[in-house]
């Protein structure tokens, strides 16, 4: 103090000691009460401080006296602007102290800190350190502390509409819902405007030059734009002093500035286009903003921001929102900057296949962060193949343009129950994708695909379609209609195996030159039957007990029995089980099938579902 009485305080800044401009205590902490519009001198530079009051001070921390410097973070700013104190710039953009250091004057911070440290320790004004544990701000790629410079910045003024942005997140629809609640808190929280201007080499210039005489701003015409400042002179003079001398504009603009037009970009808006037959106006706003949780805060809501203030609309009507995808060791977030960890994406690609690797991200609902799974990546490697085998072997069936012309189709009990659970899955996973819920419509796919496509209906369907002729034809045209189903379903997850088997079995066809230009599929009325769907199930009840017996009897699958016996006193089900008999044939690799008929005594029973006992003959 002036009157040479001490005044502790804690600091962890002490390289700020030239900055310092105040020293602020909490309006009702007792133990400052006479210190109250006092002056304090700052150790080591001499500079006369005001001790004044604010509630933001934490009369907990420290000693609860905390010096303001200009600046060590954003309540130094706030105490700044609010109480009108002086700035003193003690750190230039390079990270060194300024001619404000004195003697330190060209340390970086941490030079300074420690030269300050020592000769505060030299001079016996250092009472303790003290080692803690705080949180600094550093920039998420270099790890570098943040500094608080003072430059001269671009900023639109989004402080004034707060209201009008609260309103355009409500009229908007997220997914998952709650996160809503993160683009409100934002801009509720707001407090400072949109600086759109940025110190870096590359990016989008501003067109703007400088009076050399005047100091008035000169914007670039429309017609001349895109145009570099620092590389092209303005065609006119300064409309306010005459002057022809200018200084380009240096600063380039924020990435978020420039990418919150991604709407107007991709729908190849112009200021020069004819409005009412643009692309623009045809598609605004958009169905769907696609992006990931971290960067609500930047590029959904200043893309709101500038569809507000240039079209006074919105930019889409819904927005889902990802996770991250997270490296297994130390759960860091997958990135360009930090790499993937054991597991980096592009090598998982080479690996894999492109499709594999969206298998293992599409297994993880929206807004939900998902850690890199080998494991996940095979099955979807898997899945891949799958695929990929199943249309290798259906294309020698499909080719053929007989059963396309066939004025009638017979058709068997599989066929009808393949095709019903087709309907199914259609109307499942069209309504879970419109839903923005693409994990339970993968596992819905994958199941359909699996279990009843690929393990069931084919081998219900093979006797026939190796025999060919007629018989065939109903097998052919279930085969046809839920791959090609599968496929289109498959889609929007495995873009690249599923375009591939388009092209080379339905492309012809269907009329559209990919997949993904390709209708997607529609709930054909006729073939819905709950009745068919649930003889299915029956069906594969069956073959699902003679796996079991063949496997527990150490018989390859492949094996053929002498006769299956399916008794059962439900008369309507041995009425279908009787027009099942090809498809039980192709499934079991049984001989003969006998319903209803006497046992063999050589038989094995087994036991069924409630509605049947089966027996084998081996």
């Amino acid at each position: 103090m002036e009157d040479g009485t001490p005044l502790p305080i804690a600091t962890t800044r002490p390289e700020l000691l030239p900055a310092c401009v105040a020293i602020f205590v909490h309006p009702e902490d007792g133990r400052f009460f006479h210190l109250h519009e006092q002056q304090a001198i700052v150790p080591l530079f001499g500079q006369r401080v005001p001790i004044l009051t604010d509630p933001a001070a934490d009369p907990t921390k420290g000693t609860g006296a905390v010096m303001c410097c200009t600046f060590g973070d954003t309540t130094d700013v706030a105490w700044w602007h609010t109480h009108k104190l002086p700035l003193i710039e003690a750190i230039d953009r390079d990270g060194h102290m300024t001619a404000a250091a004195g003697d330190f004057a060209g340390l970086s911070t941490a030079e300074a800190r420690r030269a300050i440290v020592q000769t505060l320790a030299a001079q016996k004004l250092l009472l303790s350190q003290t080692p803690i544990a705080q949180t600094v701000r550093a920039h998420e790629r270099c790890d570098t502390p943040v500094e608080y410079i003072v430059t001269k910045q671009w900023f639109i003024r989004v402080l004034d509409h707060k209201e009008a942005f609260l309103e355009a997140g409500e009229e908007i629809a997220w997914h998952p819902a709650h996160m809503k609640n993160r683009y409100r808190q934002w801009v509720e929280n707001l407090s400072w405007d949109w600086c759109i201007s940025r110190q870096r080499y590359f990016g989008v210039t501003f067109p703007v030059w400088t009076c050399d005489g005047c100091g008035e701003l000169l914007l670039a015409d429309m017609a001349d734009l895109p145009i570099d400042p620092t590389a092209t002179n303005p065609k006119r003079p300064c409309p306010t002093c005459g002057g022809t001398s200018f200084t380009p504009e240096s600063d380039v603009m924020d990435t978020w500035f420039t990418s919150s037009l991604s709407p107007q970009i991709a729908a190849q808006w112009s200021p020069l286009a004819d409005a009412a037959n643009s692309l623009y106006e045809q598609t605004s706003p958009f169905s769907l903003r696609p992006q990931a949780h971290e960067i609500i805060r930047t590029w959904a809501f200043y893309t709101i921001v500038k569809s507000h203030y240039h079209f006074g609309t919105l930019p889409w009507k819904n927005v889902g929102i990802s996770g991250w995808g997270l490296a297994p060791e130390g759960m860091v977030k997958l990135s360009k900057s930090r790499g993937g960890g054991p597991m980096p994406p592009l090598e998982m690609i080479n690996q894999y296949s492109a499709d594999a690797v969206r298998y293992w991200t599409a297994s993880t609902g929206l807004g939900k962060d998902a850690i890199i799974s080998e494991e996940k990546i095979q099955a979807g490697a898997k899945l891949v193949n799958k695929l990929w085998n199943v249309a290798r072997f259906s294309s020698r069936f499909l080719e053929t343009e007989d059963w396309k012309t066939a004025a009638a189709i017979s058709t068997t009990p599989a066929d009808r129950w393949i095709l019903a659970r087709t309907q199914q899955v259609i109307a499942r996973v069209t309504e879970l994708f419109a839903a923005y819920d693409y994990a339970t419509a993968k596992s819905e796919m994958e199941a359909f695909f699996w279990r009843d496509l690929a393990d069931n209906y084919l081998e219900m369907a093979k006797k026939r379609l190796y025999d060919g002729g007629a018989e065939a034809m109903g097998a052919q045209m279930a085969l046809s209609t839920a791959l090609l189903t599968t496929l289109k379903l498959f889609a929007p997850i495995l873009p690249f195996v599923t375009e591939q088997i388009y092209l080379g079995l339905f492309a012809a066809a269907e009329g559209a030159d990919s997949i993904h230009r390709a209708a997607w599929p529609q709930v054909a009325e006729e073939w819905v039957d709950e009745t068919a769907v649930s003889l299915g199930e029956t069906l594969m009840h069956i073959a699902s007990r003679v796996r079991r017996y063949k496997s527990d009897h150490n018989l390859a699958l492949g094996t053929e029995l002498a006769q299956l016996h399916l008794i059962t006193t439900d008369a309507a089900l041995q009425t279908a089980l009787q027009t099942s008999t090809a498809d039980l044939l192709s499934i079991t690799r049984a001989q003969m099938i006998v319903i209803n008929g006497a046992l063999p005594q050589e038989g094995e029973c087994m036991e069924g579902n409630g509605r049947y006992t089966l027996a084998l003959l081996p």
